[in-house]
């Protein structure tokens, strides 16, 4: 990998992680360069059961995305962020692990205070 797309990678990761702080209110950071292995994530979240797999590119492969995260993940949730250029952050997880995201999730919330009244305003 290239300079130009480890800084990308690098600045995706950060966006990411404030995000999940911005929406979940808790802890998160770039992962890798804490742990330094290949099996961390690349965001370290305070979301028990959660394996964040990080893809800032133009062109998503999304299974290959999603294989990688499954791999990594061992048993946790194996979640993909996105985000393409002037475009949202998505989020791309297997539609039988969303039960078990919600929960995580709901219960990441509820430890923070944050009723559901606040979540949709």
């Amino acid at each position: 990998m290239g300079g130009k797309s480890r800084r990308k990678g690098k600045r995706g990761e950060l966006e990411a992680a404030a995000e999940i702080r911005r929406l979940f209110r808790t802890e998160a950071r770039r992962g890798r360069q804490f742990q330094g292995t290949d099996e961390s994530p690349d965001v370290l979240a305070d979301i028990e059961d959660v394996h964040v797999e990080v893809k800032r590119t133009e062109a998503l492969r999304l299974y290959e995305a999603l294989a990688q995260a499954i791999e990594d993940a061992g048993t946790k949730v194996p979640l993909v962020l996105h985000r393409a250029n002037r475009k949202p952050w998505v989020a791309i997880v297997r539609l039988d692990d969303l039960p078990r995201l919600a929960v995580q999730l709901y219960l990441t919330l509820a430890a923070k205070g944050v009723n559901h009244k606040e979540i949709w305003t």
